[in-house]
């Protein structure tokens, strides 16, 4: 053998590598080979799952902005409703109010009519006591009875045309 090289020698030394290869594939190769694919499933799972969570939390958004829009919408009109209600109801007030003043100036006008009729009844009963009792002093002091019938006469006519004047002004 020239070299020193002994065939058998190394087809034994290529058997040990192979069993040697086959060994650290089956013990070694195989087991991180199975890792490794089930760390890349586990991954492209949990990038699918942020993915779906990702879409789902895209809906959910469009819900809760959709759910928002209406809540405001709501709330715009029941707004706008209050705002009308509250018109209505100030309106109600100032009309009830307005009748109020009204009536309150209607009765007043009417209390004191009432009040200037008796304060002229009043005086002009005052005025004929004055007058009766001036008209007997001078009757006793100077008065004929065809003078007093003249001045009771006189005064009739005057006090009637007084009242005739007095209904035709109102």
């Amino acid at each position: 053998m020239p070299l020193n090289i002994d065939i058998l020698q190394i087809l034994l030394h290529m058997f040990n590598f192979v069993i040697l290869a086959g060994g650290l594939t089956f013990l070694v190769y195989s087991p991180v080979k199975k890792f490794l694919d089930d760390r890349a499933k586990h991954f492209e799972e949990i990038q699918k799952q942020n993915a779906d969570a990702a879409a789902e939390n895209e809906a959910l958004k469009l819900k809760y902005e959709q759910m928002i829009s209406e809540a405001n919408e709501q709330i715009s009109t029941m707004r706008a409703e209050a705002e009308r209600e509250t018109a209505r109801v100030s309106k109600a007030y100032l009309d009830d109010a307005n009748e109020k003043a009204h009536n309150i100036i209607v009765n007043a006008e009417h209390d004191a009519e009432a009040r200037r009729e008796h304060i002229l009844n009043v005086a002009q009963a005052e005025i004929r006591e004055l007058v009766v009792s001036a008209t007997q002093k001078l009757l006793t002091d100077t008065a004929t009875p065809e003078q007093d019938s003249a001045m009771y006469d006189e005064f009739i006519r005057l006090a009637d045309k007084a009242i005739t004047d007095k209904r035709a002004s109102k």
